[in-house]
């Protein structure tokens, strides 16, 4: 099923939406937001399952068209943003144009940071910031939404936790992260808040696209209008969303609502181009000596999308301009 939330408060309203994305009904009867179906998955999921199935057919009366201005985040506000760099191309040309190698163990177990949670923007909030001296860079991602996970749960058990999966710009602040890095203690006001894409899809609804283990697709990506990434989403990492969770989950249970990413998605091959600036520029420091792609200023687009295999978009877009607060 697809679901999504219209704007209203901190939390938004839950709305299931039609496989083709033009109505929608709310489902408050069912749970009054996502989050609160996340808390109580096992007794909502088959009755918002008949109220999709029932909307799809044309037999819901009270259902409407979808406006997409409409909506905020998915999700508005999660308990847990987990975000990893388990793309090895991502993780290898950002180091080698800095002049450093991947960590011996990068092949043992993900990277993973903890983000903001408590605020997702909407897929077409403005990107507001106090200077775009700062490095602004987008970072295009699909995070999955998981439910409980128990603690200790293993890798092949953890994505039998996956309630949903949403599409995500992990925005980053490329002046402000070295610094923060060499420090040793990680990010934080180098990444401020993310935003997600307008629908939140279930895993059977991704059809082939979902293994158990990895969502496949297109990844296009536009920065100023112009095509920057046409990414494969499904190859080129050594983890998935349940390495991803069984790594934080060694000590450490998850609540309902719980977000995972992997990271800027990435392939070997660089023709596809990237799903960063970030990453786009290092591949022209390594093959030119020199990095000549802009960061992101104010005034400036981007947009990312993810599609299926007939060029169907399987979450919304998240389209976005850089702002002054």
């Amino acid at each position: 099923m697809k679901l999504a939330s219209r704007k209203s408060g901190r939390d938004g309203v839950l709305l299931v939406v039609s496989r083709d994305l033009s109505r929608a009904v709310e489902a408050g009867a069912i749970a009054p937001t996502l989050q609160a179906a996340l808390d109580n998955w096992d007794q909502v999921q088959a009755p918002l399952q008949a109220l999709y199935e029932a909307l799809n057919q044309g037999d819901v009366a009270d259902a409407f068209a979808l406006e997409l201005d409409g909506l905020a985040a998915p999700l508005p506000r999660s308990y847990q943003y987990l975000d990893g760099a388990c793309y090895l191309s991502h993780i290898r040309r950002n180091r080698a144009a800095r002049g450093e190698s991947v960590p011996d163990d990068i092949l043992e177990a993900p990277l993973v940071y903890q983000g903001i949670s408590h605020g997702f923007m909407a897929w077409n909030d403005p990107i507001r910031l106090p200077s775009d001296e700062l490095g602004i860079d987008f970072e295009a991602e699909i995070a999955a939404i998981t439910g409980d996970v128990p603690l200790g749960v293993s890798a092949d058990e953890a994505t039998g936790y996956v309630r949903l999966f949403v599409l995500l710009n992990d925005v980053s602040l490329r002046a402000l992260i070295p610094a923060e890095l060499k420090r040793t203690f990680g990010f934080l006001t180098g990444k401020p808040a993310s935003a997600l894409g307008p629908i939140a899809v279930t895993p059977d609804e991704l059809g082939e696209l979902w293994d158990g283990q990895l969502v496949s697709g297109k990844m296009k990506c536009w920065v100023r209008g112009e095509l920057f990434g046409d990414i494969e989403t499904g190859i080129d990492t050594p983890f998935h969303y349940g390495h991803m969770i069984a790594h934080v989950a060694k000590t450490r249970a998850f609540e309902p609502g719980t977000l995972v990413g992997l990271g800027t998605v990435s392939n070997e091959d660089e023709s596809v181009g990237a799903g960063c600036i970030g990453e786009f520029r290092a591949m022209e420091t390594i093959n030119t000596g020199k990095a000549s792609t802009p960061l992101l200023k104010f005034g400036e687009q981007v947009r990312i999308e993810h599609f299926d295999r007939a060029g169907h978009s399987v979450f919304g877009a998240i389209d976005q301009r850089v702002e002054p607060l």
